[in-house]
């Protein structure tokens, strides 16, 4: 929808004329914000009030479709400040984060609280079964009934104003909790001569160099704090005391005392959390929380963890007996430590399957991996990328393609920034610069893929571990859910659907990353440009399954502590790192293995939006796995008529369809644990009854 030209200098507030409408980015200055935000913030108010004092009688058109429609300023803005606060933050514009957090929140709360609002929408509901509403539209004034009634629409001035003052007091600290990570993640192991470099493969050295001369020492090696660094330097350094140091650093963030300790914010925002689900009617977040789930209630996903908890530590068990005979074997420790599992569990994968991911890796070289997505992309929904060299971006090694349909029409654009660097938080993470939508006229879609994957040295090209590959296409995945959509309302596009559904199509999507036929055109070695082997393919097949009692535990344990502190009714005097400890201990957790995430650095919970949540990653894969299946029975993992239907009810879909109705719709049945089980491998291992 055209704007008329506002009149300002502030390139937040102009039109965006450039290539593939993108933000100048290169003209922007955190001083842009808050005065944009004062303009777009304003405009939505005035457009809000005129739809909550229509003398019309409320229709779909003049209330739901109106509220869809409104604050198209605000959301070209704020997308814009999200990923520069994520992706290319600074002092400045954390400055301008913290003061704005609050206020953005604050709004967003008290449109869906509004009672004149919800009066409205709840009338449409009303009659919605006799308005001839066609599913989108229906699904659409239910999702925006549920936002008023969770956001207290209903409720007593006094407690909508007390929810309202939560909100903007969750805003502020989880706000500040991220960027206490972001300043604890500044940390690094320094190495400092080849002792100190034992065991490292020539790729980790190069890496180490480069970000040691990003930190100004470029005659020293760095270790830094993102998983493309920590993790390959846990499996490959022979220096024990050195590997126990920089798994210390890794997860110790958020809890080593001084202004960026996290542990009392997160008190806090528990505290908070409790009081919003007492005001809404709930004994706990965690109810709160799922009752806008596939799950539903606490129950349900508990079962799933639990059916998974059990195996996998039978499994762990196992695998730890495995390393620690080799570590007798090679004068190590006679009990290994949290520090010690990836470096001895390379060792037996080395023995067992002849796998080295040094062997592995050239293989693996970050352009050939870009074009495996695209190429997966292209034969699986029919869209092709093209780089738009040109185009604005907010970082120099951001790359931006355009996806075109093989027709040559446009679907939107996409934007990779896939390196690790100060002043971006750790992690992978898929986010949306524009959400695709046709209510108030067309708008294609701009998505962005974040990584942190480690440099090489200059000219070289940058290696993937397994690891790092499928993270790529996990988050591939995620930009295609945004990418493909295809609804009419934004509050309906993309990945905005069920917190335990999201996870369905990036999860599925990492199953193309070691499929033969992807294989055989990409994975090529760095140097020589020779397909992977067949044979090495078969040894990294074989593999897949090794470790993975250490791999669940690691994810399922996180997943339980975040669902067990979730539902507690009070947390006021609560211990945060000592609730974990006292949680894990009951839970029976392998002392040789860490959690995925410590709660003081975990920000799925403190800083985003998978509070009482980060069990959706075991949920959806089951709905992955069993999902996958549907190519196999075909016997091609591109087959026409599987992919269709994934693109129509999945990945096309966004939240216009009820989640479960959507799967039955692809798959034509509900989802099946067994295949979940049997990718892990922990089919052998007992189930309770």
């Amino acid at each position: 929808m055209k704007r008329e030209p506002i009149g300002t200098d502030n390139p937040l507030l102009q039109h965006w004329t450039g290539e593939l409408g993108l933000p100048p980015f290169a003209a922007i200055d955190a001083s842009h914000f808050e005065p944009a935000f004062d303009t777009a913030l304003a405009e939505q108010r005035a457009e809000i009030e005129q739809i909550a004092t229509c003398s019309a009688a409320p229709t779909f058109d003049n209330t739901a479709a109106a509220l869809d429609r409104s604050g198209r300023l605000l959301a070209r803005v704020e997308p814009v400040f999200r990923c520069l606060c994520a992706s290319r933050t600074s002092p400045q514009l954390q400055e301008v984060e913290r003061r704005l957090a609050p206020r953005l929140a604050a709004h967003a709360a008290a449109i869906q609280r509004d009672p004149r609002l919800f009066a409205r929408l709840d009338a449409l509901m009303q009659r919605c079964d006799e308005s001839g509403l066609d599913a989108e539209q229906r699904r659409l004034l239910q999702r925006l009934h549920l936002d008023a009634q969770r956001a207290g629409a209903q409720l007593e001035p006094a407690a909508r104003e007390r929810l309202g003052r939560i909100v903007e007091q969750q805003a502020a600290r989880m706000t500040q909790f991220a960027q206490n990570v972001l300043a604890e993640e500044q940390q690094c192991l320094w190495l400092d001569g080849e002792a100190d470099l034992a065991g490292l493969p020539a790729d980790l050295r190069a890496a180490a160099r480069e970000a040691a001369a990003a930190r100004g020492r470029p005659q020293s090696w760095a270790v830094t704090l993102s998983r493309s660094s920590v993790v390959p330097f846990l499996t490959f350094s022979e220096r024990r005391d050195l590997r126990e140091r920089a798994f210390r650093l890794w997860k110790g963030r958020g809890a080593n005392g001084g202004d960026q300790d996290n542990r009392v914010l997160a008190r806090e925002l528990l505290q908070l959390r409790a009081e919003q689900a007492r005001l809404l009617g709930f004994a706990s977040y965690a109810d709160y929380a799922l009752a806008d789930r596939m799950a539903g209630r606490p129950a349900a996903a508990f079962e799933l963890l639990h059916a998974v908890w059990e195996p996998a530590r039978r499994r762990a068990a196992q695998e730890q007996a495995m390393l620690e005979g080799m570590a007798r074997e090679e004068g190590g420790p006679a009990k290994i430590e949290p520090w010690d599992w990836r470096f001895y569990a390379e060792r037996v994968r080395r023995r067992r399957y002849a796998l080295d991911e040094a062997e592995v890796k050239p293989y693996f070289a970050l352009e050939n991996m870009l074009a495996a997505l695209f190429d997966c992309a292209q034969r699986l929904f029919g869209v092709h990328f093209v780089e738009r060299p040109g185009a604005p971006r907010y970082h120099p090694e951001v790359r931006v393609f355009e996806a075109q349909r093989d027709d040559g029409s446009i679907v939107g654009a996409f934007l990779f920034d896939n390196f690790a660097r100060p002043g971006k938080r750790s992690g992978a993470w898929m986010s949306a610069l524009r959400w695709q939508s046709r209510s108030g006229g067309e708008v294609r879609p701009v998505i962005v893929n974040n990584s942190n994957f480690s440099r090489g040295a200059p000219g070289e090209p940058v290696l993937l571990s397994l690891d790092d590959v499928r993270t790529l296409f996990h988050e591939f995945g995620h930009g295609l859910h945004g990418l493909l959509s295809d609804v009419t309302y934004e509050r309906l596009s993309g990945t905005r659907v069920l917190r335990d559904f999201v996870e369905l199509p990036s999860q599925l999507f990492e199953h193309w990353a070691l499929e033969p036929s992807v294989l055989q055109r990409h994975a090529r070695h760095c140097l020589t440009g020779e397909p992977m082997p067949a044979a090495l393919h078969e040894r990294i097949l074989r593999a897949r399954q090794f470790n993975q009692g250490f791999e669940t535990v690691g994810f399922t344990s996180s997943a339980l502590v975040d669902m067990l502190l979730h539902g507690l009714g009070e947390t006021a005097e609560l211990d945060v790192a000592g609730f974990e400890r006292e949680a894990l201990a009951r839970l029976g957790m392998p002392e040789a293995i860490a959690p995925y995430h410590h709660l003081p650095h975990f920000q799925h919970l403190f800083a985003g939006a998978y509070a009482a949540g980060y069990y959706v990653y075991l949920w959806a894969e089951v709905l992955d796995a069993d999902g996958y299946q549907a190519f196999v029975e075909a016997g091609d993992p591109f087959d026409a008529a599987v992919a269709g239907r994934l693109l129509r009810f999945i990945y096309s879909r966004g939240g216009s369809l009820e989640p479960a109705e959507a799967y039955r719709a692809f798959r034509g049945r509900d989802a099946d644990i067994t295949p979940l089980l049997a990718k892990r491998g922990l089919l052998d291992q007992p189930q309770p009854a």
